[in-house]
């Protein structure tokens, strides 16, 4: 099945002068939604924890931000940053994750430890701090990064589905509570895209979960991205306490 994936560029400017932070946007997924908010016309701040690995972007609505989501006193020290120098920000991508996997008799204190802090509790941090900043506009889009296994879970995969089913409820809960607000709060839930995550993995493996999906293909991160640029803009403006999944109808 060929499919016509698309970047919106240039034209549509869907996001002209909004000011957006988002986070884990060095490869993959997050670079894919940095490069597609600033050809649709939005002031990013594209935060990674790995120093330099945005140095290559030249662009001058990008602002490499260097830090560890973990330090709530970096998450903090970012949003001074941000509302001193835009005086707003309009939308919150909580994209930066990790997977660690491991079957139940191998999951360690340091496996949960490691993935909780990025996947949920960062998230709630940075929710915390950025969603301030919008009550006081009376407007925002928070967009959290869940997955299809925390939907569905996965073999060997417990830890990361649960913390994935914690962004799901967290996502549902912060909806209702900042809608009063102004502040829209969704999630996207891709199902296997294919990222550098996937290169080493052999191809009967990739033909055994493309068996899995009705769409036959494994995502692109631009069609991931596509999602969260319609959730981050004003076309989603009636939509909170969503989530949305990218999966191409995946079945497990």
């Amino acid at each position: 099945m060929d499919r016509k994936i698309e970047m919106y560029g240039g034209k549509s400017q869907l996001l002209k002068e909004k000011v957006a932070v988002v986070t884990g946007c060095s490869r993959g997924i997050g670079r894919s939604i940095l490069e597609t908010f600033v050809n649709n016309g939005a002031i990013v701040y594209a935060v990674d924890v790995i120093a330099g690995s945005m140095d290559d972007i030249e662009s001058d609505n990008v602002h490499p931000c260097y830090l560890d989501i973990t330090d709530v006193k970096a998450v903090v020290e970012l949003v001074k940053k941000v509302k001193k120098e835009q005086g707003k920000i309009d939308i919150l991508v909580n994209n930066a994750g990790i997977m660690r996997d491991a079957l139940i008799p191998m999951v360690t204190e340091d496996q949960l430890r490691q993935t909780f802090e990025v996947n949920v509790f960062a998230m709630i941090h940075l929710i915390q701090y950025v969603s301030k900043v919008m009550k006081r506009q009376h407007s925002g889009s928070i967009i959290n990064a869940a997955s299809i296994m925390g939907i569905n879970g996965n073999y060997a995969q417990i830890v990361y589905s649960a913390s994935k089913g914690a962004v799901i409820a967290l996502t549902k809960a912060a909806a209702k509570e900042l809608a009063q607000d102004g502040i829209r709060v969704n999630a996207v839930a891709p199902g296997t895209i294919k990222t550098t995550l996937l290169d080493n993995t052999p191809e009967e493996t990739l033909n055994k979960i493309k068996s899995t999906i009705y769409m036959g293909e494994l995502g692109q991160p631009q069609e991931v991205a596509n999602a969260y640029l319609f959730l981050a803009s004003d076309l989603s403006s009636y939509i909170s306490g969503q989530i949305l999944g990218v999966d191409g109808m995946q079945i497990n």
